[in-house]
C-alpha cells in the first residue's frame, strides 16, 4: 500500500470527511523520482465544527503521528468543517513552494 493511500485510510477512519483529497506533491520537490515525502491534505469534517484551526491541525497530525515521525517531510493542511467547505465551493490555495529546494532551481 502506497503512503498515500494509508494517509487516506487513517483520515476517512478518523475523521468521517464529506470531503478528502490527499495530494502527492514530491514531483515538485528536489528528491528522487516516486518519493512520496510532500502532501497536500484538504479534508472537510464535521468533527471540526467549533474547533480551532491550531485544535485541527492537531487532530489530523494524531492520527499521521507515524507517518510524520517517518517518511512524511512535508504536509500542508486544510482542515474545514463542512459548512466552509461548501462556502469556499471547494476552493483551497496552492501549497507553497519547499523551501529545501525545487527541481525548478536546479
Amino acid at each position: 500500500m502506497t503512503l498515500q493511500k494509508r494517509i487516506e485510510q487513517k483520515l476517512e477512519s478518523g475523521l468521517a470527511p464529506v470531503f478528502l483529497e490527499v495530494i502527492n506533491e514530491s514531483g515538485q520537490h528536489n528528491v528522487p523520482a516516486g518519493s512520496e515525502s510532500h502532501f497536500k491534505v484538504t479534508v472537510a469534517s464535521a468533527q471540526f465544527d467549533g474547533q480551532r484551526l491550531l485544535a485541527r491541525h492537531r487532530m489530523v497530525n494524531e492520527l499521521l503521528q507515524e507517518e510524520l515521525a517517518g517518511p512524511v517531510h512535508a504536509l500542508a493542511l486544510h482542515t474545514l468543517t463542512p459548512n466552509e467547505w461548501f462556502e469556499r465551493a471547494g476552493e483551497v490555495p496552492d501549497s507553497p513552494p519547499c523551501m529545501g529546494g525545487s527541481k525548478a532551481e536546479h
